[in-house]
């Protein structure tokens, strides 16, 4: 992969917790920290936690994600968490011989000779956040033909899950599975994430979910609204050696440079914003997020 023009951003996460009652301990892992990767260079970057808790750490997981970690036992009725700073992102630009690779030649598990083979092959087995379906399997059949360039062939399953599958936050939860978000035939970003990973994965492709935030463009004439944005999911495929070619099946567009990675896994489950453990006698509480990736002038 090589760079391109690059746009620099200024993000802010904030999430807040709040409750009837007070929590006495709260453990929490989070995952807001971008990745520094060929096409993604982080500046600056902190997350803070009010109540400032006790304990703190930060580490880097099985996957080279960043990962914080903290306790507060401070009594508290709202817990705020806020992941900031600069990031300045390029276009990752795949080379075009891996693209045209018939898609049968990069499975990793029948592949086993191929450049970095071993270290795809955990993203070509079912998780249990993306387990194997036949009626999925079938589905990316009429993608996946014999022979077909995998950069043609995965763009296509693109193409026709954000064809015939409807944007509907309603339709699903953070815990749908793959099987009812193709009866559905609806969802958001995290399930047709997770639903392209299955049909990816069901015939023996090696791919990833990938947690970060995409920029929003106001239309025409209008100011962008602060605060506006949102965490977002997408996927990558394997191509072989280090090359993945990354994809967003809810914008029907290969990753450009208003994608911010944060982390990826081999599902949701792996790489959640926050999440964590909390002792109260709390009978409610709420959760507000507001994400925001301002572009920074030049």
């Amino acid at each position: 992969m090589t760079e391109t023009a690059s746009t620099r951003y200024r993000v802010e996460h904030r999430t807040t917790y709040t409750y009837d009652d007070d929590v006495t301990d709260s453990l929490g892992v989070g995952h807001l920290l971008p990745r520094s990767l060929p096409w993604q260079q982080v500046g600056s970057y902190d997350v803070t936690v009010t109540p400032a808790p006790s304990d703190v750490n930060s580490d880097t997981d099985y996957y080279g994600n960043s990962v914080l970690y903290f306790q507060v036992t401070s009594p508290h009725t709202e817990l705020l968490v806020v992941g900031g700073g600069d990031v300045t992102v390029s276009v990752p630009v795949v080379d075009e011989a891996a693209l045209a690779r018939p898609w049968e030649e990069l499975r990793p598990l029948v592949r086993r000779d191929l450049p970095g083979a071993w270290q795809a092959a955990d993203f070509a087995l079912p998780s249990a956040g993306v387990p194997l379906h036949v009626g999925v399997r079938d589905y990316a059949a009429a993608s996946l033909v014999p022979g077909r360039p995998i950069g043609e062939a995965v763009t296509d399953l693109m193409h026709r899950i954000h064809a015939e599958f409807d944007y509907d936050a309603t339709a699903t939860t953070v815990t749908s599975t793959v099987a009812e978000i193709l009866a559905k035939r609806a969802g958001v970003c995290q399930d047709f994430a997770h639903l392209t990973l299955a049909a990816l994965r069901s015939h023996g492709l090696a791919a990833r979910y990938v947690s970060g935030y995409l920029a929003t463009e106001p239309p025409p004439g209008k100011e962008r609204v602060v605060g506006a944005d949102a965490s977002h999911a997408w996927v990558q495929v394997w191509l072989g050696g280090d090359d993945w070619l990354a994809l967003d099946p809810t914008n029907d567009q290969w990753q450009n440079e208003r994608y911010v990675t944060l982390a990826w896994g081999r599902d949701y489950g792996d790489v959640p914003p926050l999440k964590g453990v909390i002792f109260t006698e709390a009978t409610t509480s709420t959760l507000a997020v507001s994400v925001d990736v301002a572009p920074v002038p030049s």
